[in-house]
């Protein structure tokens, strides 16, 4: 009984969203330029963020998890850190780093690149919050994977991309997806680091979080239905993520 009230805290305010949000002509309301821009713009980062996360997160996991080296903890924190850091704090280092005045910014600028207030931006700030996520359920995925596989392999004359490809991937493959979602969810959420690097420009930088932010001073009906597209969105998220973990679990 004494958790109920943590459910009901969990559960009240997601309800009262989205009454609000269904009878206030959601359809009319998510139908704006406004809010389809920024849902637009926020599935094509996600998925650009998520794609990127998979590709560079992959090999990182795979060599935490079957590879022992010095500096390994320091690389592990290191790689785990966007998860405990404020968003703004993320932002902040990121503006710092790659702003026009930041400690890259005048070498990007002899190339011709402007990074700070672009979709670039948004688009580095979701990989910066989000790929710890995947990159941290990978790492597990990989590293519950019995050893002997892979040394059997090793004895039939498999070489290191076949060990991989044939064997890992597909042994681990339900940590993967659920580390796919993880990591998607907190693209699709992402809103401290993406305001303090990226902006909040229509059409350029502004996502559904942030569409919803600014929303609330300007239009509140919009921010409401983006508001339940976010948390259709998420919710729908977890609960495959749940579903994945149960399977798992089950074999």
């Amino acid at each position: 009984m004494v958790g109920l009230a943590l459910i009901v805290l969990f559960a009240l305010p997601l309800v009262i969203v989205i009454w609000y949000g269904l009878g206030a002509d959601f359809i009319g309301h998510i139908s704006t330029p406004t809010a389809l821009q920024a849902l637009r713009l926020s599935l094509i980062t996600s998925f650009i963020s998520l794609g990127i996360c998979i590709f560079f997160g992959t090999p990182l996991a795979y060599g935490l998890a079957r590879w022992r080296f010095r500096g390994q903890h320091l690389l592990e924190t290191l790689t785990d850190l966007p998860v405990v850091l404020p968003p703004a704090v993320a932002g902040v280092a990121l503006l710092l780093t790659f702003g026009r005045r930041g400690a890259l910014g005048p070498w990007l600028a002899e190339w011709g690149i402007a990074l700070p207030f672009t979709t670039a931006a948004v688009i580095m700030a979701q990989v910066f919050v989000a790929a710890p996520f995947y990159v941290r359920t990978a790492r597990l995925g990989f590293a519950a994977i019995d050893r002997h596989f892979e040394e059997t392999a090793l004895v039939e004359g498999a070489n290191a991309w076949q060990i991989f490809s044939k064997i890992m991937l597909p042994l681990a493959a339900r940590p993967i997806l659920s580390g796919i979602i993880l990591a998607w969810t907190r693209a699709l959420g992402e809103f401290g680091a993406t305001i303090m690097f990226a902006g909040n420009l229509e059409g350029v930088s502004q996502t559904m979080p942030l569409a919803i932010y600014i929303g609330f001073e300007r239009n509140s009906e919009i921010a409401l239905a983006l508001s339940i597209v976010l948390i259709t969105l998420s919710g729908s998220l977890m609960y495959l993520l749940r579903v994945v973990e149960d399977q798992s679990k089950q074999e």
